[in-house]
């Protein structure tokens, strides 16, 4: 399974980070997938410590250890209220 967003910039903040970056789409795709990649990171350090302090057996794989987490309510979705758009 995957997940497409779409980012859409106004014509300032286009070339605001033209200034920062030659190819914007890979600049977002990279912020994106690095902080997808720190959460998952976090997950699982949460996980294992929930596992050993509760002798529970730690899935194999790191997708399994993100769907454990979420069914043993070490993780859960972000709930709070979304940015304005």
């Amino acid at each position: 399974m995957s997940h497409t967003t779409t980012v859409t910039l106004t014509d300032t903040e286009e070339k605001a980070m033209s200034t920062i970056t030659a190819n914007i789409d890979d600049w977002i795709t990279n912020a994106a997938l690095n902080r997808a990649r720190i959460a998952k990171e976090e997950i699982i350090a949460d996980l294992i410590r929930h596992c050993n302090a509760n002798d529970i057996a730690l899935a194999v794989g790191e997708a399994a250890q993100v769907d454990q987490a979420f069914d043993l309510g070490v993780a859960e979705l972000y709930t709070d209220v979304p940015f304005p758009s």
